[in-house]
């Protein structure tokens, strides 16, 4: 799942539909093949998608089995080959009538139905699936928040002790020293050829940069903030605060705290899941990085400490909300404070 703003030629633009939401503006976005070439060129997610299936074959046998937002149907293909007795493919976007015809050209359509349109509208021709798998997984974990989405299928069509896949997902928040990347996306707005722009300063800070944070700038340990447990948690859990403690491995200056997520299958023969954070392959959620007000000085063994509340945007269910309280009490610097982010 990816979210970046897809840039075309304005001649090749549609016109603005007003009537349009910002919900029809996501589906639509995943109408376009480039996002969905940058899902499934990212091997660690891809593959892990596909070596749970195909290693697990005894779980997909002669199973049915909903894919939640199936985009080209790979994860349906998947599960087809895998044994699966049938597979009900959910796309809303465009790219539906391009899993139609994929599954089609591979031999696929006795076992894999693909249905364009909403799961919260659409009737499956089926009172219950045993298995419901997703790649629902956006920047930040929840960015897009189609986690939802998937519980309410689980709800509706999973029967008991029917399998989500994965079934557990983990948000993490370290802290890193940045200051070449903060001078040059932050700071830049205080002195634009000689002129002072520091009010679009206190919107860049707000929104969290999602990018590959190189593991070197790393200072802290890495703090658990979140565990959800896919198969039994309600949509509200995704609404949450949590402390944290963040404590320093060596002398140096924080410029930013970097949330990152782990996912798991747990319900594997082995225990299979793929991370997001600095220190494991690279994949196309890359880190989200929220950038502090002041620098700190951090001495090795001192900590900041605070809470950090997440919850989906009031108009905009899509987007999310972050509230980050920190402070440190230490040789070089005493700071308490609170910032607003806004993932949009």
């Amino acid at each position: 799942m990816n979210s970046e703003a897809i840039h075309e030629d304005s001649s090749m633009r549609e016109p603005v539909d007003d009537d349009k939401t910002s919900a029809d503006y996501y589906f639509d976005s995943y109408s376009h093949f480039g996002i969905h070439e940058e899902m499934l060129k990212d091997v660690v997610r891809t593959k892990t998608y596909q070596n749970v299936i195909y290693r697990n074959t005894f779980l997909f046998k002669d199973k049915i089995v909903l894919d939640v937002g199936a985009g080209t149907g790979i994860l349906s293909l998947f599960c087809a080959k895998a044994g699966a007795k049938h597979v009900y493919a959910v796309e809303c976007s465009q790219m539906a009538d391009m899993a139609k015809e994929i599954v089609e050209a591979n031999g696929y359509s006795n076992v894999i139905t693909v249905l364009k349109g909403k799961i919260e509208e659409l009737d499956l021709p089926v009172p219950q699936v045993d298995i419901i798998i997703s790649e629902w997984m956006g920047y930040f974990l929840l960015y897009e928040n189609m986690l939802n989405t998937v519980l309410y299928a689980r709800d509706k069509w999973l029967v008991n002790n029917g399998i989500v896949l994965p079934d557990n997902a983990s948000l993490y928040l370290t802290a890193i020293e940045d200051a070449e990347y903060k001078e040059d996306k932050i700071e830049f707005w205080n002195n634009v050829y000689g002129f002072d722009m520091s009010c679009i300063r206190k919107q860049s800070i707000m929104e969290p940069l999602v990018d590959t944070v190189d593991q070197n700038q790393i200072v802290t340990n890495c703090q658990l903030l979140k565990t959800m447990d896919i198969s039994k948690m309600t949509s509200g859990d995704a609404s949450f605060t949590a402390p944290f403690k963040l404590v320093a491995e060596r002398d140096d200056y924080v410029h930013a705290l970097v949330a990152y997520f782990d996912v798991a299958f747990t319900v594997c023969h082995k225990l299979t899941g793929f991370s997001t954070g600095p220190r494991s392959r690279n994949t196309h959620w890359k880190q989200t990085v929220l950038y502090l007000e002041e620098v700190l000085t951090i001495c090795e063994g001192e900590s900041i400490t605070g809470s950090m509340t997440v919850a989906q945007n009031k108009k905009n269910p899509r987007d999310v909300d972050i509230t980050l309280k920190y402070s440190l009490n230490g040789q070089r610097c005493v700071i308490s404070r609170t910032q607003q982010y806004k993932m949009r």
